[in-house]
C-alpha cells in the first residue's frame, strides 16, 4: 500500500551501499547512486558490460562472487536484484537483521524499501510511488517533469549564486530547427525565463509554447545590418540581465559553432553579467544525419572538417587554408556557403579534389521543408541555382555524400 511508506531522501555521500545484483537492474540503479556520492559494492559472480565499466573505472567496487550471509554488515543500504528468488529472500532477511533499508527488485512489498519512479528539474529530484505499480508512478512522474519543463506547474526557480538585484544570461543551443531537438536543459530553460533573445533560425515553434509573462525579443528583425544588430543584441542580454531578470538567448544550432556565442559571453562578462552556455546539437552534423547522410562511416572517412562559408577562399578576411583542405580525403561540411557554393567548388577541385566528387545540399534541415540536393562538386553550383536551393543550408563534400546509393541498393535487393 503506497500509505504504508514514508517518503524520505537519504544522505548516502561517503555510506556504504550494497548492490547484491549486476544485471539490467543494477544497470539502472547504479548511476543515481554514484551521483549521490554512495560508496558502493556490488557482489555478483557476473555482470552486463555498463556495470563491468563502472568496476574498471573505480566508480564500484565488483566483488565477482555469490553472496554470503554478513556481506551487508556495516552497509547503510542495500539493493537485492538478482534473478534468483531465493538470495533476494536471504539478503532481505540480512537486512532486517542488521537494520538496513533493503529495496527487493523482484518483490518490492516484501522489501523494507522501495525505489519511487524518479526524475531531475532545475535542481529538483521528483519521486513518485505509487503503492506498488510501477507503470503508474513512472506515468505520473512524467508528466509532471513535462508540466514543469512546459511551465505549466511552477518550479519555485532559484536564482543561484547571482548577486541581489542581478540576473542572468544563458545561451542555449536550440538544435538545427526541429523543435524537438532541443535539450531537455535547453527546454526547461526557456520555461523558466523572464525574457528570450530568439535568432531567425532556433526552433520558431517553441516560441509559441513560452508563458505569456516572457518577453520576447526578435533578434532576427533588429535594423541596419548585421553589425548593429549585433550591438543591439549585446545591450539588450546585458540590460534585461542588470534589470535582475533571466534572459535566454535562443540561437539556433550550437552557440558556439559559428554562433557568434563567445563574442555575447565576452560582453556579457565584461559588463559583470553572470553568463552560462547550453550547448545545442549543431545542424552540421544532424542535418546530414536526417537527409541520410553519415558524415563519416569506417572505412570511407576519418576525418570531418566544418567550414564557414560566410566569406570567400580568397577574402582578405578568410582564415581556411583551402588548399590543405583540398588535400584531404574526408567530409567537408560547408555552413552559410550557398551564395559562395560555386568558388568553393572550383578552389577545391583545383587544389586536387575530383569533380565527381558527391555532394549532398540539405535545405532547411529536420523542418517540415527540408529539401535534399544530391549532385557532385563540378556540377553543385549550376544544379543549386536550377533548383533554387535558399539558405539555410549545410553542404556536404565527400564520399559519405554518396552512400545513400548503397542503402538504396540494398533496400531494393530485400524488396
Amino acid at each position: 500500500m503506497s500509505d504504508a511508506h514514508y517518503l524520505v531522501g537519504l544522505d548516502l555521500r561517503g555510506r556504504r551501499v550494497v548492490v547484491v545484483g549486476a544485471g539490467s537492474v543494477a544497470q539502472r540503479r547504479l548511476p543515481r547512486l554514484l551521483r549521490a556520492g554512495a560508496d558502493v559494492d556490488v557482489i555478483a559472480p557476473e555482470a552486463t558490460p555498463a556495470v563491468e565499466g563502472m568496476a574498471a573505472a573505480g566508480e564500484i567496487r565488483w566483488h565477482r562472487r555469490r553472496y554470503a550471509d554478513g556481506d551487508l554488515r556495516h552497509a547503510w543500504y542495500a539493493i537485492a536484484c538478482t534473478d534468483d528468488t531465493r538470495v533476494n529472500e536471504a539478503v532481505s532477511a540480512e537486512a532486517e537483521r542488521e537494520r538496513v533499508f533493503c529495496v527487493r527488485a523482484d518483490a518490492g512489498p516484501d522489501g523494507s524499501a522501495v525505489t519511487p519512479a524518479t526524475g531531475e528539474f532545475d535542481g529538483l529530484l521528483i519521486g513518485v510511488l505509487a503503492g506498488g505499480r510501477p507503470l503508474r508512478s513512472a506515468a505520473v512522474r512524467d508528466g509532471l517533469l513535462e508540466a514543469l519543463r512546459e511551465g505549466t506547474v511552477p518550479a519555485g526557480r532559484q536564482p543561484g549564486a547571482r548577486r541581489p538585484g542581478m540576473g542572468e544570461v544563458i545561451l542555449v543551443g536550440g538544435g538545427p530547427g526541429d523543435p524537438e531537438l532541443i535539450t531537455v536543459a535547453g527546454r526547461r530553460l526557456l520555461a523558466n525565463a523572464d525574457v528570450v533573445v530568439a535568432d531567425r533560425l532556433a526552433p520558431r515553434e517553441l516560441l509559441d509554447e513560452l508563458p505569456p509573462r516572457v518577453e520576447v525579443v526578435d533578434a532576427a528583425k533588429i535594423p541596419y545590418g548585421r553589425a548593429a544588430a549585433q550591438e543591439f543584441i549585446n545591450a539588450t542580454l546585458v540590460e534585461h540581465a542588470k534589470a535582475g531578470k533571466t534572459v535566454v538567448r535562443l540561437k539556433g544550432g550550437d552557440p558556439y559553432l559559428f554562433g557568434r556565442g563567445y563574442e555575447e559571453v565576452l560582453v556579457c562578462a565584461s559588463a559583470g553579467v553572470p553568463v552560462s552556455v547550453v550547448p545545442g546539437v549543431t545542424s552540421a552534423f544532424a542535418v546530414p544525419a536526417l537527409a541520410d547522410v553519415p558524415v563519416t562511416h569506417r572505412g570511407v572517412a576519418h576525418e570531418v572538417v566544418v567550414v564557414s562559408g560566410h566569406v570567400g577562399p580568397d577574402h582578405p578576411s578568410s582564415l581556411v587554408d583551402w588548399r590543405a583542405l583540398a588535400a584531404l580525403r574526408g567530409t567537408i561540411v560547408l555552413l552559410m556557403a550557398v551564395e559562395r557554393a560555386g568558388q568553393f567548388a572550383d578552389v577545391l577541385m583545383a587544389g586536387g579534389r575530383a569533380p565527381d566528387t558527391p555532394v549532398a545540399v540539405v535545405q532547411e534541415g529536420s523542418t517540415a521543408r527540408q529539401r535534399v540536393l544530391r549532385t557532385t562538386l563540378g556540377s553543385v553550383a549550376d544544379e543549386i541555382a536550377a533548383e533554387g536551393i535558399r539558405p539555410p543550408a549545410v553542404i556536404v563534400i565527400g564520399p559519405v555524400a554518396g552512400l545513400y546509393a548503397e542503402r538504396e541498393g540494398a533496400v531494393g535487393e530485400r524488396s
